[in-house]
């Protein structure tokens, strides 16, 4: 599986505002670290039960992370580059992570570390047609009456294939690798 990670602090790279809500007001962060009950209720958990036990897993008391927001997509066209996969199809995701401890969240060290370990780790899985990339980005966390810049991960998660469902199950595989690496990685990491 072909992994990498980047850092993206530019002006022009996405942030966060956590916890957010979209500018309708019809969707906001929900807490589902502190809820597990409530992945259920998402719709991108409902639409995709790979989905649903990743989120299930980074949420866990095992985990140092908590989920922000999360989708799933089959992608229309493939990206210059992802040829390689000699694929026709695309299915996609993302997943933003924050570390529950303030004191990691404000560690730039710790993202890019872990960052690299991932990928690393990851890249060591067989062989597959599937990518994972890992951005670090800068957090805005509103606390109190103030708000405090810190990062997050941004975990994008590629599956190809000929055909969609082809595609669709090797994001599922590589989606539960990423977890799996994820809370391996974690271990020992403050909670």
């Amino acid at each position: 599986m072909d992994s990498d990670f980047s850092i993206e602090l530019g002006r022009e790279d996405p942030v966060l505002d956590f916890p957010w809500t979209d500018p309708s007001g019809k969707l906001a962060y929900v807490d589902v670290k502190r809820h597990p009950e409530l992945i259920a209720k998402l719709e991108e958990a409902q639409s995709f039960p790979e989905l649903a036990e990743f989120l299930g897993l980074v949420n866990s008391a095992r985990s140092p992370f908590e989920s922000a927001k999360c989708d799933a997509w089959p992608a229309g066209e493939l990206n210059p580059g992802e040829d390689i996969y000699d694929a026709s199809h695309k299915f996609s995701s993302y997943v933003d992570l924050l570390c529950s401890s303030p004191e990691l969240r404000r560690s730039l060290d710790f993202h890019e570390t872990f960052a690299a370990q991932l990928a690393g780790l990851l890249g060591r899985a067989p062989e597959m047609r599937a990518s994972v990339e890992i951005c670090v980005r800068r957090c805005f966390f509103a606390a109190s009456e103030e708000t405090r810049e810190g990062f997050y991960f941004t975990i994008y998660v590629n599956g190809f294939g000929q055909d969609e469902p082809s595609a669709q199950k090797n994001w599922a595989i590589a989606l539960r690798l990423a977890a799996n690496a994820i809370l391996q990685l974690s271990t020992g990491t403050a909670q």
